[in-house]
C-alpha cells in the first residue's frame, strides 16, 4: 500500500529529525493503537532500537490488560520505560467523582508535567492524529509549549511544504507529533500490514462489544461491535458514522479542549 509507506516514510523522517535536534527527548506510550504504531515506527527509524525512554503516565485507574501488555512488550523489545504518576493526588483520594476535568488535570496533565520536569526532557513525542479530535487538528508536527507546558491552540504558526520548525528558544518545551497526518483507518491498515501486536481489548471477545479507544477504567466505554479481527475492524470503519472517541468521558462538552490547552496529550 503506497499511501501507508508514504505515511511511514514521513513519520520516520520526523522521528529522526526530533532525535537529531533535541538532546533530552522522550516518547509517550499509552499502549493504545496509535502510540503502539508510533513505537513500531520508532523501532524502524532506529533499526530495532528505541534510543530514548518511553513514558507511561499511570493514572492509577489503568486497565489491567494494558499493564500486562506493556510489561510483556518491554521485556520482548527491551524498552526503557519510565512510569510517571501523581502519587500525592492519588493518596489524597483523587478520582473521576471529583469531575472529569479535575481528575484528568491531576492524574494526567500534572503527572506528565512532574515527570517531564524531574527528567529534564525538552521535547516529548506523542502519537496524536489530526482527525481524532477537534483541537488536535490545530496541532503542528513540532509544537511549542510555554514554560508551564500549556498550549495556545488559537495561535499556531503554519508548517508549509513540509518545512518543519526545529529551532526553538533555549528552555522551550516542544511536543512532536509524527502521526499527525494519519487517520484511524490508516492506523488499522498499517497494524494489519505490519502485523503489530495489540491489546485484546480492541477486539470482540464474544460479548458483541469492544473498545475503540482506550483510557482509564471509570471513563472509557465500549462500542457495539462483533469485530474480532483487524480486517473486520477495517471493514467496520469504512461505513461507521460513530465518532472514534464517543466512549471517552473527558471528551464531553469542551472537556478535551480545556485539557489540551493545559498540556494534555
Amino acid at each position: 500500500m503506497k499511501h501507508l509507506r508514504a505515511l511511514e516514510d514521513q513519520s520516520v523522517y520526523i522521528l529522526r529529525e526530533a532525535y537529531k535536534h533535541f538532546d533530552d527527548l522522550a516518547m509517550l506510550w499509552s499502549m493504545g493503537k496509535d502510540s503502539t504504531v508510533l513505537l513500531w515506527l520508532a523501532r524502524k527509524a532506529f533499526f530495532g532500537h528505541v534510543p530514548f525512554p518511553l513514558v507511561h503516565i499511570d493514572t492509577g485507574y489503568e486497565m489491567p490488560a494494558l499493564i500486562e501488555y506493556r510489561d510483556r512488550l518491554c521485556r520482548e523489545w527491551r524498552l526503557n520505560l519510565v512510569v510517571g504518576q501523581n502519587k500525592a493526588a492519588l493518596a489524597a483520594g483523587m478520582g473521576p467523582e471529583r469531575g472529569r476535568v479535575t481528575c484528568c488535570t491531576a492524574m494526567k496533565i500534572d503527572a506528565l508535567k512532574q515527570t517531564i520536569a524531574s527528567h529534564g526532557w525538552t521535547a516529548v513525542i506523542l502519537g496524536i492524529r489530526a482527525d481524532e479530535e477537534g483541537t488536535r487538528a490545530k496541532e503542528r508536527y513540532f509544537s511549542l509549549r510555554d514554560k508551564h507546558g500549556e498550549w495556545d491552540f488559537r495561535d499556531q504558526p503554519p508548517e508549509l511544504w513540509d518545512q518543519f520548525n526545529t529551532t526553538f528558544p533555549a528552555g522551550a518545551h516542544v511536543r512532536v507529533h509524527p502521526l499527525l497526518d494519519w487517520t484511524e483507518l490508516n492506523i488499522w491498515e498499517y497494524l494489519e500490514l505490519e502485523q503489530i501486536p495489540l491489546p485484546p481489548l480492541y477486539f470482540d471477545q464474544g460479548t458483541g462489544t469492544r473498545y475503540r479507544s482506550l483510557g482509564c477504567v471509570p471513563c472509557t466505554g465500549t462500542v457495539q461491535s462483533c469485530a474480532s479481527t483487524i480486517p473486520q475492524i477495517i471493514s467496520e470503519l469504512r461505513t461507521t458514522t460513530i465518532a472514534e472517541r464517543s466512549g471517552r468521558a473527558q471528551d464531553e462538552g469542551r472537556g478535551m479542549e480545556t485539557l489540551r490547552k493545559l498540556g494534555h496529550m
